[in-house]
């Protein structure tokens, strides 16, 4: 995880983690498959991160604990190796040429590498997560020369996947916190969340680890503070500076959740490099990049991408999971990612889009003698979505205001689910609407339950008294008030309503 400099960031890797993808993280779409979402539970996962002071070669074996492993040579990691050129039709074959750091042996290592090996539907999920976003994540690492085994550092910090939460707020792929995020440049707001954007989040990461690198001279010290936090590391190196201690990564007395960091990821990198030795088999990813980013020149509703495109709204989400609500920010960057193989089609929509087609929102300014009542009759919407979109929770207005009006054509198409998952509650909730009990399980997110129930992730918040930011619980109750044609018929034949 990615933490302030000051701040010891909390894990969100393989223990940890695997927690998180259970109860909250999206399992996007991929060029492969739907991955499951289910995971075992992982040994002893602990990690954090550390700065230090130049590093001189480190011996032979480096201790991380009680547990002696290979040290790294930081001289001849620092080799770079050309990875840019299309000579790999695999990314993995890339990434196998472009690893440069020494390979770490031990017990901590081989203890993962046995988890990894033991649990192949882990490793499956996760890589199928991965063909989304891996390609664009080896070109940014290269273009930098940095070691491709940074490449991998999602699959311990996230698992790959965007939608991952830990507990102390840490969001996306590199498990940034707000904080952090925003020391390096991340930007947030009511539309979009950079934390969990795939090219912002990246950047920005890559940023934090170089700078890392330059402080420390190290890349077990650059991974070890970006995990624990440059406070973490520098207050150990001065202990042990004070002492006469020696200050690489071998020597440094640091919590345990850094000391298993680095040998959990080298593990990971053994598994890539080899994994056959471990049972494993990589299925192929395209050396060749999956989505391309197009401007749409104006807002434009998230819907209405997917239908141009050619695509699902959740296979649009899964590669834009920075935004926060139904469409595009209204002052831009006016950007999206979609397949490279749909670019064409959505521009040549876009062309032919007319503008009053491109939102299914409308923004109203809010003028004097305006009410709830009047406005919701204006655009045809009731008071109960205007005031749930815009987090209002009685009937003031103020002069100059603006609110966002959810139009009567935005309801999503989705896909049913089996009714025996979902608890269903009739009750007195206004007209043509019922109580919906959702029990939530692995892979459901605020949006990804709002989408298949048609309602508005600013609904299921208020409803819940949940924040976009809430981890979901395996079994957690959803209060949805939904409409009736979401009941199973059987149940809704018998709905009550006002």
């Amino acid at each position: 995880m990615a933490t302030a400099p000051t701040k010891t960031l909390r894990f969100a890797g393989l223990g940890v983690l695997l927690t998180t993808l259970a109860g909250c993280a999206t399992v996007p779409m991929s060029r492969l498959a739907s991955p499951g979402s289910a995971s075992p539970s992982d040994p002893n996962v602990v990690k954090t991160k550390v700065p230090h002071k130049a590093a001189t070669h480190a011996p032979a074996v480096v201790k991380v604990g009680e547990c002696p492993v290979p040290a790294i040579d930081h001289a001849r990691a620092g080799h770079a190796v050309d990875t840019s050129d299309k000579k790999y039709s695999n990314l993995w074959n890339r990434i196998r040429a472009g690893l440069r750091l020494p390979r770490m042996e031990g017990p901590r290592v081989a203890r993962y590498e046995q988890w990894f090996a033991n649990n192949p539907q882990y490793v499956e999920n996760m890589l199928q997560r991965a063909n989304l976003y891996l390609y664009q994540i080896v070109q940014d690492v290269s273009k930098r020369n940095m070691p491709m085994e940074i490449a991998l550092l999602p699959a311990i910090e996230s698992a790959y996947s965007p939608d991952a939460y830990s507990r102390s707020a840490a969001i996306g792929l590199w498990q940034f916190e707000p904080s952090t995020g925003r020391l390096w440049g991340l930007k947030s707001n009511w539309w979009y969340n950079g934390e969990r954007d795939i090219i912002a989040s990246t950047n920005a990461a890559l940023d934090f680890l170089q700078s890392l690198h330059n402080q420390f001279h190290s890349w077990d010290l650059a991974l070890a503070a970006y995990n624990a936090g440059q406070g973490t590391v520098e207050a150990a190196i001065a202990h042990n500076e004070a002492l006469g201690l020696g200050t690489h990564y071998r020597d440094l007395r640091l919590p345990l959740q850094t000391e298993h960091y680095v040998p959990k990821l080298m593990a990971f990198v053994n598994i890539v490099r080899d994994p056959a030795k471990y049972g494993l088999t990589l299925r192929a990813i395209p050396n060749s990049p999956y989505f391309v980013r197009v401007n749409t020149g104006s807002q434009v509703d998230l819907s209405v991408i997917a239908r141009l495109a050619n695509m699902s709204l959740k296979q649009l989400y899964a590669i834009n999971p920075g935004f926060t609500h139904w469409a595009t920010a209204p002052n831009g960057p006016h950007t999206i990612l979609v397949p490279v193989a749909t670019k064409a089609a959505l521009i040549e929509g876009l062309s032919q889009l007319p503008p009053q087609d491109r939102m299914q929102w409308a923004r109203h300014r809010v003028v004097p003698g305006d009410t709830l009542y009047g406005i919701s009759r204006e655009y045809g919407v009731s008071i109960a979505a205007i005031r749930s979109t815009n987090h209002l929770y009685g009937d003031l207005l103020h002069v100059g205001q603006n609110l966002l009006i959810p139009m009567a054509g935005r309801r999503l198409v989705v896909s049913r689910h089996p009714a025996a998952r979902t608890e269903v509650a009739l009750a007195r909730s206004g007209p043509q609407r019922v109580k919906i009990i959702h029990r939530v399980r692995p892979g459901d997110t605020l949006w990804s339950i709002a989408e298949r129930y048609r309602v508005y992730v600013t609904q299921l918040e208020r409803w819940n008294v949940l924040n976009a930011h809430d981890v979901l619980r395996l079994g957690q109750r959803i209060l949805i008030w939904a409409s009736p044609a979401m009941v199973p018929s059987a149940m809704a034949k018998t709905r009550v309503t006002e």
